[in-house]
C-alpha cells in the first residue's frame, strides 16, 4: 500500500467543470461566482452577509480593522490553535493576550476569558477547534455581557452547529477558511460572515483595496456601482478571492452535506477501532449530538503516562510507515515569535501545553478507505506497543 496522507481534498468532475468554466468565460475576478459563492456562505452560516477574502487570516485581519482594533488594545485568544488566530490582532497593531483552553472541548475556557477581560479588551477571537463548536455560546454571552465584540474563528467548522445554531452565527462576526484539508476548500480563501451591515460595507471596501465603488448588499441584491474603479475611501489591501477559486467554492458547497458526512463516517470508523485504547484520548463529541459536529481533523491524545518525546517517537514511527500524522497544534505562545515578543515560558498555559505535548493528528479526509483507516490504527497500536515496551 502507498502512502496514506494526512489529507486530501475531495475534487470530482463537477469542481472540474465549474473552474474550466470560469476560465473560458474570461470574467476571472469579481464577477458571479463570487456572488453565488457568497450568498451559500452565508446562508449556511444564517448570516445576512458574506465577504469572499483571498484566506481565513485575511479575513480574522480585516475584521478586527473593521472594528477598529488597533495599538493600545489587546485581543483575548486561545494559545492552541494555528496561528493565525493570534496573528490576524498583531497584524491589526493590537496585544494577544492569550487564555487557556478547557481540557474537555480544548476550546477558550469561557471562565477564564471573563476572567481575563479588562478596560484593554477590545475583541476576544474563539476558535472552534478542530471543528469543536462548544462554548461558543458561552463565549458570546459573556461578549455580550461585557460589550466586547466575539470574532468567531470558525475556518475549521464550516457545516456544524450547536444547540441548533449553525457554526458561523455567533458573535458579531466569523471567518471560514478554505485550505486545501478544510470541508469545503478553495484552494486557498476565506469568507466573512456577519448580520452587521456598517462591518460588512467595511471588510468588502478593504479586501477591494479601499474601493467605494462596490458598496456591500446582501447577497441576491443589486450592487451599487456609483464610484470609479480608482476611487479609494479608506486603507485597504487586495484580499480578494478569484472567480476561479469562486467557482470551485460553489461547487463544494453544493456538496457540502456529502463531504460532511462522508468526513463523519471516516471519524466514526476511527471510533469504532480506537475506542477502549487505554493510551488515548479519543476527541470530544457532546453525546447525543453527533450529527452536530463538523470533522475537520481527527486528533487523539496520549495520555498523561507520555510525555513530548514520546509523542514524537510514535509520530515518526507513523510516518516511517507511511502513515501521515502530525502535532496538531504547537502552542502559540512558545512559538519562538511569541516567546521573543511577549516573554512567554512553559508553564504559561499549562492546560494548552498539556495537550499539545500529546496530541496526534491522524489521516483524515472523506476519501479514506476503511483499509486504510485500518492500517492507520493498527500501525498507531504498534506504535503505543513498542513506545510501552521501551519505559523502564
Amino acid at each position: 500500500m502507498s502512502e496514506i496522507p494526512l489529507s486530501r481534498p475531495d475534487i470530482t468532475q463537477a469542481e472540474i467543470d465549474a473552474v474550466v468554466d470560469v476560465l473560458r468565460s474570461g470574467r476571472l475576478s469579481i464577477g458571479p461566482a463570487q456572488d453565488e459563492f457568497a450568498r451559500l456562505v452565508a446562508q449556511r452560516a444564517g448570516r445576512m452577509y458574506a465577504i469572499p477574502v483571498s484566506s481565513g487570516t485575511a479575513g480574522l485581519h480585516l475584521i478586527l480593522k473593521a472594528l477598529g482594533v488597533g495599538p493600545g488594545d489587546e485581543v483575548l485568544t486561545t494559545p492552541f490553535s494555528f496561528i493565525a488566530s493570534a496573528n490576524c490582532a498583531l497584524i491589526a497593531g493590537a496585544d494577544v493576550r492569550f487564555v487557556d483552553i478547557c481540557p474537555t472541548t480544548l476550546n477558550l475556557d469561557p471562565a477564564k476569558v471573563e476572567a481575563a477581560i479588562t478596560p484593554r479588551t477590545k475583541a476576544i477571537v474563539g476558535v472552534e477547534v478542530f471543528g469543536q463548536p462548544g462554548h461558543m455560546d458561552e463565549l458570546e454571552r459573556i461578549a455580550n455581557r461585557h460589550e466586547v465584540p466575539l470574532v468567531e474563528d470558525c475556518c475549521e467548522a464550516l457545516g456544524g452547529t450547536l444547540h441548533g445554531r449553525p457554526v458561523g452565527s455567533f458573535g458579531r462576526a466569523g471567518v471560514f477558511g478554505f485550505y486545501p484539508n478544510k470541508q469545503v476548500t478553495t484552494g486557498e480563501g476565506g469568507m466573512i460572515v456577519t448580520d452587521d451591515r456598517t462591518l460588512a460595507d467595511a471588510c468588502e471596501s478593504m479586501r477591494n483595496q479601499g474601493r467605494a465603488g462596490r458598496h456591500f448588499r446582501a447577497p441576491g441584491q443589486e450592487a451599487n456601482n456609483a464610484g470609479a474603479w480608482l476611487e479609494h475611501e479608506r486603507l485597504g489591501y487586495n484580499y480578494r478571492l478569484s472567480e476561479i477559486q469562486a467557482a470551485l467554492g460553489v461547487a463544494q458547497m453544493k456538496r457540502l452535506d456529502t463531504l460532511l458526512e462522508k468526513r463523519r463516517r471516516v471519524a466514526q470508523a476511527y471510533f469504532r477501532c480506537l475506542m477502549g485504547q487505554p493510551e488515548l484520548i479519543l476527541p470530544y463529541v457532546q453525546p447525543g449530538h453527533e450529527d452536530d459536529m463538523s470533522w475537520f481533523v481527527f486528533v487523539v491524545r496520549l495520555t498523561t503516562d507520555f510525555d513530548a518525546e514520546a509523542r514524537d517517537r510514535i509520530i515518526a514511527g507513523l510516518r516511517r510507515h507511511e502513515v501521515g500524522s502530525s502535532n496538531y497544534f504547537p502552542c502559540i505562545h512558545l512559538q519562538p515569535f511569541y516567546r521573543k515578543r511577549f516573554g512567554h515560558k512553559v508553564g504559561d498555559f499549562p492546560l494548552a501545553e498539556a495537550t499539545s505535548s500529546r496530541t496526534i493528528a491522524l489521516p483524515f479526509h472523506g476519501l479514506l478507505r476503511e483499509d486504510e483507516i485500518d492500517v492507520v490504527c493498527r500501525t498507531l497500536k504498534l506504535m503505543l506497543q513498542r513506545e510501552s515496551l521501551s519505559r523502564p
